[in-house]
C-alpha cells in the first residue's frame, strides 16, 4: 500500500516524533473511557484518545452536552506540551446511536439485505455528518464479520454470510465516512473490526465468563453476578462471543481476511483487534496475524487498537499482558479504566527492554499518521456542522428508505400483502409500538432497551399514518369482531455482544399464543419479525399467510408501513441462510429459506 501521507506530511510526523519523550509517546498509545479520566490528565499525560463506551453518555444526553463534553477534552489536549490533537471515538454502528435524537439506521444485517452499496455509502456519509457535528472524529465501525453461527449475539453486526457482499458494503460505508477527502472537517475515521474471524468461533469456547460458580452453586452465582445476569447465562450468554476459532489458515484467508484487504484499499487507517482466539491464541497476542499478515502482507499503514479491556485476558499478570500485546502489534490500548497502570507497565517494559522502543515509535508514528491524514493538526476542534444535523429530516428520510429496502418477504399467500384496500387491520404485539425494540442493542445504551428510548416512529404509528381509522391495536391480541388482516409483530429482546448469545432461538410460548389469537379473529395473518438474526420459526411460518423479516430497522418504523401498505415494493433478499431447526444452526444443510430468498409484491397505487 502507498503511504497515506504526502512527503510533507511524513516529515511533519517524523519531526514531531523526534520531539516526544517516552511518556508522551506512551500517552498517545493510551485510550481511557471518558468517565475514568481525572481532570487535567488529558494534558498532563498527553493522552492520544478517549472514548465513550456503549452508554458512556453525558448527562443529560443531548447533542449539546455531547459536543460540549468532546470539545472540552479536545481543548485540554491542545494545552499539553506539544499540543497533539485528541482523537475521540464512539461506537456509531447504526448511526450516532449513543445520542438521544440522532438518526438510527437499520443494523448491518438489514443493510446487507438491501444489497445496495450506494445506500450504505450514503448512510456512512450521514453517520459521519452527525458524528462529526458533536466533535467526534472516530467511529468503531464497520464490523466486517461473516457470521457462521446465528446463535452469536453479534450476528446483526454482520452484513452477510458472503465474503464478497461484506467487502463491498464495508467499503461503501468507509467511503461514506470519508466523504470528499479524509482531511475534511466532516470526515470520520473508520475502525474496521474485529480482526480477524471473530464470527467463526466455536459454541462453548468463550472464556469471557467463568461458569464454575454457576455450575457448583447457583445461589452464590446470583450473589456474585446478579439474578438477571445468571438468567442470561442459562440462556447461553457468553458461550460463543470472544471464543476460539479453529478453522484452518486457508479458510481464514479465503473467507474472513478479504474484507480487511478491501477496507485497506479504501483507505482505512484503523483496525480493531478481536477478543477472540485463533487456534487457541488470543488475537491481541497474535504477532503473526497482526504484524506479519495485516501490517506486512496487506500493507496496512494505519494503527491497530485493542478492544475494551481485551489485554486483561492475555495473562494473570497485567504487565505481561501489555508486553505481549504491544510486541504482537497492538498500537493503541483501549484501557479503559486504570490508564495510569497501563502507562506504568509499558514505561517499565520499554526501560527494561521487554518492549523495544522502536516498537513504541512504530505505534506512535502510525497513530500520528492517522491524525494527520484526518487533518486534525491543521483544523479547529470546532465542528463544521450545526447540531441540528442530528436527526434531521434528510437523514430520517434516508433511514426510512433503508428500512423499506431491508425488508425481506419470505412468504406471501392469499394476497396477504400488500394490505388490501379498505380492509380493517388489527395490529397485535407490544413490539409494534416500541422504538427500542425496533432499534435493538447499541442504541442509547449498550444493551438497548424498550419504549421511547429516542425519538422515532413506530411501525404502528406508520400504519396509522397510512391507513387512518382502519387500524386497530390490541397489544395482547385480545380483540372483538373480525378483521381482514392481523399483523402480528414479534421481537427479540434487545441485546449486544456476548450478552445476546443464545442456545435456543425459538419463539416464546407467549409469542406463539399471539399468533393463535390473531388466527382466531382475522381472515389473514401477517407475521412481522423484528430480530437481529434468523430465528427458528418453521412451525409458526407454516401457520401464517405472510412472513416478513424486518430485522432491526431503527427509528424509522414508518418505512416498514410503507412496504406493508404497498406504497413501495419488497426488494430485500436474505444474506443469511435461515435454519429450519435448532440442531442445524451453523451452516444449515436444509434451511427454511436459503440465502438469496425474497419475494416481491405488487405496489398499490396510492391516493393523493
Amino acid at each position: 500500500m502507498t503511504h497515506p501521507l504526502t512527503p510533507q506530511g511524513q516529515q511533519f510526523v517524523e519531526d514531531l516524533l523526534a520531539q516526544m519523550t517516552l511518556d508522551e509517546k506512551i500517552g498517545q498509545m493510551t485510550q481511557p473511557e471518558k468517565n475514568s479520566v481525572k481532570g487535567g490528565d488529558v494534558a498532563r499525560l498527553a493522552l492520544g484518545s478517549l472514548l465513550s463506551g456503549g452508554g458512556g453518555n453525558p448527562e443529560p444526553n443531548t447533542p449539546e452536552t455531547w459536543r460540549d463534553m468532546v470539545l472540552g477534552f479536545a481543548r485540554e489536549a491542545r494545552t499539553s506540551r506539544l499540543g497533539i490533537p485528541l482523537l475521540y471515538g464512539v461506537d456509531a454502528v447504526h448511526g450516532h446511536n449513543n445520542v438521544v435524537g440522532a438518526t438510527i439506521f437499520p443494523h448491518n444485517i438489514g443493510l446487507g439485505a438491501t444489497r445496495d452499496a450506494d445506500l450504505v455509502r450514503r448512510i456512512g456519509r450521514a453517520t459521519a455528518r452527525e458524528v462529526s457535528a458533536t466533535g467526534v472524529r472516530w467511529d468503531f465501525a464497520p464490523a466486517v464479520s461473516i457470521p457462521q453461527d446465528v446463535r452469536w449475539g453479534r450476528t446483526y453486526e454482520g452484513y452477510s454470510q458472503d465474503t464478497g457482499v461484506v467487502s463491498e458494503l464495508a467499503t461503501a460505508f468507509i467511503e461514506g465516512l470519508r466523504g470528499d477527502a479524509w482531511n475534511t472537517p466532516t470526515s470520520v475515521l473508520p475502525s474496521v473490526k474485529h480482526f480477524v474471524a471473530d464470527a467463526a468461533t466455536n459454541w462453548g469456547s468463550s472464556t469471557r465468563v467463568n461458569r464454575d460458580t454457576l455450575n457448583v452453586d447457583r445461589t452464590l452465582a446470583i450473589a456474585q453476578m446478579g439474578e438477571s445476569f445468571v438468567d442470561l447465562l442459562d440462556k447461553g450468554a457468553w458461550q460463543i462471543d470472544q471464543g476460539d476459532t479453529t478453522i484452518d489458515e486457508a479458510t481464514l484467508r479465503a473467507v474472513h481476511l478479504p474484507p480487511y484487504a478491501a477496507a485497506i484499499r479504501a483507505g482505512a487507517l484503523n483496525v480493531m483487534a478481536s477478543y477472540s482466539s485463533w487456534q487457541g491464541l488470543k488475537l491481541h497476542a497474535h504477532r503473526y496475524l497482526l504484524t506479519d499478515v495485516l501490517k506486512g502482507e496487506l500493507g496496512f499503514a494505519g494503527f491497530v487498537v485493542s478492544d475494551w479491556e481485551a489485554l486483561d485476558q492475555l495473562d494473570a499478570d497485567y504487565r505481561a499482558c501489555v508486553v505481549q500485546a504491544i510486541n504482537a502489534g497492538i498500537d493503541m490500548v483501549m484501557v479503559p479504566f486504570d490508564y495510569e497502570r497501563f502507562i506504568r507497565c509499558l514505561r517499565d517494559a520499554v526501560q527494561t527492554g521487554d518492549v523495544p522502543e522502536a516498537r513504541v515509535d512504530d505505534a506512535v508514528r502510525r497513530i500520528l499518521n492517522a491524525k494527520y491524514a484526518l487533518g486534525l493538526f491543521g483544523q479547529s476542534d470546532e465542528p463544521a456542522l450545526p447540531l441540528d444535523v442530528l436527526g434531521c429530516e434528510e437523514h430520517r428520510a434516508l433511514a426510512r428508505e433503508a428500512v423499506r429496502k431491508s425488508l425481506v418477504l419470505l412468504k406471501n399467500e392469499r394476497d396477504a400483502l400488500p394490505l388490501a384496500a379498505g380492509a380493517d387491520v388489527l395490529v397485535i404485539g407490544e413490539a409494534a409500538d416500541d422504538v427500542g425494540a425496533q432499534c435493538g442493542g447499541w442504541t442509547i445504551t449498550w444493551m438497548g432497551g424498550h419504549g421511547p428510548t429516542t425519538p422515532g416512529t413506530t411501525l404502528l404509528a406508520g400504519l396509522r399514518a397510512a391507513l387512518g381509522g382502519r387500524v386497530q391495536y390490541a397489544p395482547d391480541g385480545r380483540a372483538d369482531g373480525r378483521y381482514g388482516t392481523a399483523i402480528v409483530v414479534l421481537a427479540e429482546e434487545p441485546y449486544a455482544e456476548g450478552m445476546g448469545d443464545r442456545a435456543d432461538l425459538t419463539l416464546s410460548a407467549a409469542q406463539t399464543e399471539l399468533l393463535a389469537r390473531a388466527r382466531a379473529v382475522s381472515d389473514r395473518v401477517v407475521l412481522v419479525l423484528l430480530s437481529g438474526r434468523p430465528l427458528i420459526v418453521t412451525e409458526q411460518v407454516a401457520g401464517v399467510d405472510a412472513f416478513v423479516a424486518a430485522w432491526l430497522p431503527g427509528t424509522e418504523g414508518d418505512g416498514v408501513a410503507d412496504v406493508l401498505t404497498g406504497a413501495h415494493p419488497f426488494t430485500g433478499r436474505l444474506e443469511y441462510s435461515w435454519p429450519s431447526r435448532l440442531d442445524d444452526l451453523r451452516d444449515p444443510q436444509a434451511p427454511l429459506f436459503a440465502r438469496g430468498a425474497g419475494l416481491s409484491a405488487q405496489v398499490v397505487p396510492q391516493l393523493t
